[in-house]
Order: C-alpha cells, then sequence, then structure tokens
C-alpha cells in the first residue's frame, strides 16, 4: 500500500572543529528534512557543532535525536571496537545527555535516538547490547522512539519491551536479501534521480533490490539520506522532490504514547 507520509532524515553536525565531514552542506540540507540525527562527540561532533546545529534544526521546524556512536573519531565511527554491552549503554547515554542539554537550552526535546555506522550495525546483531539499551530507555523515558532497522534484533527487542521504534530505509545504501543493509566505510557518488526512484518505488509498492540480484519487501517510517555521502544535497532534493510531487507527505514522526 503507498504510503502517505514518510519521515526524511539525515545525519548532522558531522564535523569536529574546523574540520567537515562531506560536502559541508547542513545548512542546506537542515530545511529539506523532517528529522536531524545529530552527531554527539564520539564518531564526530564537538559542543559548538552541536549547539549550532540544535539551533539549525528548531529553526528549519525538525525533529532532533540523538545520534552516537563508537569512542572514534579517526575512523568516523565506522570501525568495530569491541567493548561490554554496559559499558556501550554507558556511551550512548552520555552522548544523549550532552545532546539533551543543548536541547533544553534551546526549548526543543530530543525525538528520537539513532546510533552511528558500526554501533548501529553491532546492535542491529547483538541481542544482549540491543537488550540492555532497550532496557535502560524504559528506565530514562519509554516515550523516546529508536531508530532502527526492521530486519534488525534491535528492533524486535524493541518491540517485545514496547520501545517505539522507526524503521529506516536507507536510500543510499545497498541491502542484502535478508532486509538488512550492507555496511561500507566509503561510497561513492550516487545519481539522484536513481536514488529517488528506489525511494518512491519502496513508499509505492514496499520492495527493493538487493545486491544479490532479488527482489524483496521492505517496509518502514522513515527515510535516511546520508549528509556525508557524495552529492547528498543533491539526493536529499531529487527524493524529496519525487516523494512530493506522488502527494507522499514528509514529516517528522508522531510522539508514541506508551
Amino acid at each position: 500500500m503507498k504510503k502517505r507520509s514518510v519521515d526524511l532524515n539525515s545525519d548532522m553536525g558531522e564535523g569536529f572543529g574546523p574540520w567537515k565531514i562531506g560536502d559541508g552542506v547542513d545548512d542546506e540540507i537542515m530545511p529539506l528534512i523532517s528529522s536531524a540525527n545529530i552527531a554527539t562527540g564520539f564518531h564526530a561532533g564537538d559542543p559548538n557543532i552541536m549547539a549550532r546545529t540544535v539551533q539549525m534544526a528548531k529553526e528549519a521546524g525538525v525533529g532532533i535525536g540523538a545520534h552516537p556512536g563508537f569512542r572514534d573519531l579517526a575512523g568516523f565511527g565506522r570501525r568495530h571496537i569491541g567493548e561490554a554491552p554496559q559499558a556501550l549503554v554507558n556511551d550512548i547515554l552520555y552522548q544523549l545527555g550532552a545532546l539533551r542539554e543543548f536541547a533544553r537550552l534551546h526549548g526543543v526535546s530530543v525525538q528520537h535516538v539513532k546510533p552511528h555506522g558500526a554501533l548501529y550495525m553491532h546492535a542491529a546483531r547483538d541481542e544482549g547490547l540491543s537488550r540492555l539499551l532497550v532496557e535502560t530507555l524504559q528506565r530514562l523515558d519509554p516515550t523516546l522512539l529508536l531508530f532502527c532497522m526492521e530486519s534488525s534484533v534491535t528492533c524486535r527487542v524493541a518491540r517485545e519491551f514496547g520501545q517505539p521504534v522507526i524503521r529506516e530505509f536507507y536510500a543510499d545504501r545497498d541491502y542484502d536479501r535478508t532486509g538488512s543493509i550492507v555496511f561500507t566505510r566509503r561510497v561513492a557518488r550516487l545519481d539522484p534521480q536513481q536514488v529517488a526512484d528506489k525511494v518512491l518505488r519502496a513508499c509505492v509498492d514496499g520492495r527493493v533490490s538487493t545486491v544479490d540480484g532479488d527482489d524483496i519487501d521492505i517496509d518502514f517510517d522513515s527515510v535516511c539520506i546520508h549528509s556525508d555521502t557524495p552529492g547528498a544535497l543533491q539526493l536529499v532534493g531529487a527524493t524529496r522532490n519525487a516523494l512530493t510531487r506522488h502527494d507522499i507527505r514528509i514529516a517528522a514522526p508522531l510522539p508514541v504514547a506508551v
């Protein structure tokens, strides 16, 4: 069934000091999306960038999410780090807390949490980490939205506990036949129209092609386009235009009452 509305999210604030990741066009991407995953300092981001990005999201009316990663500035959080689940959850809470204070300062709230990169993929297949993370969120904020893939362990565990999930579709990543994205550290420049067509097909037909040459069913609540993908602004623009031309509204997820 064709979707009537969908969230459009992107990773924001992924620089550090004077360094920028990707094309450095957060200010142009922000008004085109409905949810921003703001880097919280471990894989990217620093206090000044976080404060500025929260302000940008507020001005654009964009939902704010924490984007915690592995403690890996040098590898942009895309290298796996072996840590016990409790240590990783503590790292996530530390980063979430930092963003919450900047959000409070600007009179807005944190809508969601979405682990970054290798941490996201680790949680997607690690039951111990996903279970501890969700149990902790239940104690901390049972209404906080958790972004994850529908095929992930994270999604299954969150549903078990009643933590609201937002299932993601990745416009700028390939899928395998299990419905999981194919993790990569470097993404080549993509054709904006092909990306937009891929998203539109997923929204209208609920199908996506895989690297194995198959078509699989896919369901989701939010479309992700990474801001560090080369040409991200063009990808977001083309996708937004395709959706609105087909009367699919772009809107942040509604708060969930639990």
